[in-house]
């Protein structure tokens, strides 16, 4: 649901974030494989990750995820440990000092990449084998986002996570 950019929820919507860090990247090369940790990879506009086997030629809503290292610890915490390991969820990136949700339907940047942010990132029933039992509901409404790359181009860990205004 859009909000009138002046009305008070839109003021709220639109003020300052500060910007995060991007502290991991995941790549999958094949369906069900294994994950990749690369310290850097290419984005390409309107596909996802190049390698990536979830790149997509049609434009998709869902070309990369997101998942912030917060919402990491609070899976872990939910199933009693200390930390889960990122390539578990099988995410593409893990952010952390910026919050994901409040970047919906909005753009931000990686590094020199343009992405928007497209919908919520739910968890598959791979969690239950992933994560052990109860691994499916600790990852509900923790997961992340799904995003389109707008502008493709080179990501590296470290990079600056930043909403666009």
């Amino acid at each position: 649901m859009a909000f009138a950019p002046d009305s008070p929820l839109g003021k709220l919507l639109a003020a300052p974030m500060r910007p995060g860090r991007l502290g991991w990247i995941g790549l999958r090369t094949v369906r069900r494989g294994a994950v990749l940790t690369p310290e850097s990879a290419t984005l390409v506009a309107g596909q996802g990750i190049a390698g990536d086997h979830y790149a997509t030629r049609h434009d998709g809503p869902r070309q990369v995820t997101l998942v912030a290292a917060e919402d990491m610890a609070a899976i872990g915490a939910f199933l009693g440990r200390d930390a889960i390991a990122p390539e578990l969820l099988r995410r593409n990136m893990v952010t952390s000092g910026i919050n994901l949700t409040a970047l919906k339907d909005r753009r931000f940047r990686i590094g020199d990449v343009v992405l928007e942010a497209s919908g919520d990132c739910a968890p598959c029933s791979r969690m239950e084998q992933a994560l052990g039992p109860g691994g499916y509901n600790a990852v509900r409404g923790h997961g992340g986002i799904t995003a389109r790359v707008i502008a493709g181009g080179e990501i590296r860990v470290g990079d600056t996570v930043e909403r666009i205004p």
